[in-house]
């Protein structure tokens, strides 16, 4: 064969190829894996510029992927003070009153709906302590925001809102605006006045985030928003992305036949390590929010309506784009709306298998769980996001949904057993993006989900690795370590499927590989 541009050499491969389970080498020319064999072979291999870096025994795997991410949305909305630590009433009013001020306002994100005790989200819990400066606080599902009565007045919300899609201004017995925006219409009215970074400040953030997520062992995102095409092309142009990125812009309710026909003309348009490939749904909202589509109402009386206000207009939406030939991701985290969208594609018939997938899946009955398979639709789910909830259901999503339901939580275990297609990710920024975490929680579910059995450390592996691939349609191309996949690999110090979760969760990186080019280089 023609010399290879590297050989990683001395490794234990683990290639998830079925005709050849393990390796000790691997050679990559052009971005592809050219070979993959043993020790003696690197000789016969390499030529005159070959780059061979030996591994020492470090364990190498197919490239890891994050199933459900946002690098660039995220870089929006993960700005201003991070709230994430923040467990109580008491610790926001003093996070909110010691804030740093970006040109007068507060901007806080991953606000956990814990932090309120109960009680309703509302300004004037925190509104004494903002000294009258206008507030925008993104809650951690990114479905929800705290604003204060400044930042209202400066967007000029003053009241209730209609929207083609499920969203509320919430007001109280009066018509006021608590403060409280509910899904992302809502949001946007305040969030267009709200100050922002610039674009080189934004340029420089995203280069710096995808180098963290390639220190994690990172080689490739699904993203579900559109991003910014032109930011990530003006960065992809400047250096290689050493995280490949597929961007599924969304689909909103109010979409007419030339939206639609925008949506598939986007289809395909990318440079090296991007490409735009799929479009985004969403079917209903979130649990804690009260906007989850649940066939039965939650604990307050909510959750029986879903994000489309006529979910028949989603259906036809994704008839059109399927016939277009767009593969779809659908946000549905309620019962009932991974029902309804698992009817949908059932219409679709057998050309639509392997074609949809559905995103989250938080609580599901028995009776869904075989369609998957039965239907070809991915489940893509996101363990870390366990972490929000309590194994004492004391949490606010396990109060809202009810001990039966939440006893339904993320059903990993019980998909993989029923046949289903199961990718892995974290959905940045409302979860951590180190997709070692993403391993390891898929093995030990924590909260609501922490009495339910895990993955092995074999199908946590295959849900960042091969049943990725198959989710974002790229069965043959990724997903494994084989002559003629693209050359995206990680290599970590310890084996991460027989390795213990809490040990994978710190695994050494010693090294990833996207697109033939050594994008991090780690110690052990």
């Amino acid at each position: 064969m023609t010399a290879p541009d590297l050989i990683l050499a001395g490794a234990v491969v683990r290639t998830l190829d079925p005709a050849r389970p393990y390796a000790t080498a691997v050679a990559v020319r052009d971005g592809v894996i050219a070979a993959v064999g043993d020790e003696s072979d690197v000789r016969h291999w390499r030529g005159p510029g070959t780059e061979v870096v030996p591994l020492a025994g470090a364990h190498l795997v197919p490239g890891l992927v994050d199933a459900h991410s946002h690098p660039v949305w995220g870089l929006d909305m993960a700005t201003g003070v991070d709230l994430s630590g923040v467990a109580d009433l008491a610790g926001l009013r003093a996070a909110l009153a010691g804030a740093e001020r970006v040109d007068g306002w507060v901007v806080g994100f991953g606000l956990d709906h814990n932090a309120f005790e109960g009680r309703a989200v509302d300004r004037a819990l925190v509104e004494d302590v903002l000294g009258g400066a206008p507030a925008f606080l993104r809650l951690y599902d990114g479905h929800s925001a705290l604003v204060s009565g400044a930042a209202l007045a400066l967007a000029g919300v003053a009241g209730a809102r209609d929207f083609a899609q499920r969203s509320e201004v919430v007001c109280d017995g009066e018509g006021r605006p608590t403060g409280h925006l509910v899904e992302h219409a809502a949001m946007e009215l305040v969030a267009a006045v709200v100050p922002g970074p610039s674009y080189a400040a934004r340029r420089a953030r995203l280069v710096e985030l995808l180098a963290a997520m390639a220190a994690t062992g990172l080689t490739g995102a699904h993203v579900m928003d559109a991003g910014d095409p032109e930011l990530v092309a003006a960065v992809a142009q400047e250096a290689v992305l050493p995280v490949r990125l597929r961007f599924a812009p969304w689909c909103m309710p109010g979409v007419d036949e030339a939206g639609l026909e925008e949506l598939v003309a986007l289809q395909g348009r990318g440079g090296r390590h991007w490409v735009v490939d799929g479009v985004k749904f969403f079917m209903d909202g979130t649990v804690e929010g009260g906007t989850a589509w649940l066939e039965h109402a939650d604990c307050h009386g909510q959750g029986t309506a879903a994000f489309w206000p006529d979910p028949a207009a989603y259906g036809g939406a994704v008839r059109r784009l399927h016939a277009a030939g767009v593969r779809t991701a659908t946000h549905a985290i309620g019962d009932a709306a991974v029902r309804h969208v698992l009817d949908v594609v059932a219409e679709l018939g057998e050309g639509g298998r392997g074609r949809h997938r559905v995103e989250h899946i938080e609580t599901a009955p028995d009776a869904l769980l075989p369609r998957f398979a039965e239907l070809g639709v991915a489940a893509s789910m996101q363990p870390p996001h366990t972490a929000y909830t309590r194994a004492d259901g004391t949490d606010e999503w396990s109060r809202r949904l009810g001990a039966d339901r939440a006893g339904h939580a993320w059903r990993l275990r019980d998909l993989r057993d029923a046949g289903a297609t199961v990718a892995l990710g974290s959905d940045w920024p409302i979860a951590p993006y180190d997709v070692r975490g993403v391993l390891a929680s898929a093995r030990a579910p924590r909260g609501a989900a922490s009495g339910r059995a895990g993955l092995t450390g074999l199908e946590a592996l295959e849900g960042c690795t091969t049943h990725a691939a198959r989710a974002a349609g790229e069965d043959g191309r990724a997903g494994q370590v084989a002559v003629g996949r693209r050359a995206d690999l990680t290599v970590l110090g310890l084996d991460p499927v027989e390795a213990p979760a809490d040990e994978v969760a710190q695994a050494p990186v010693l090294l990833t590989v996207t697109g033939g080019r050594v994008v991090h280089r780690g110690e052990a």
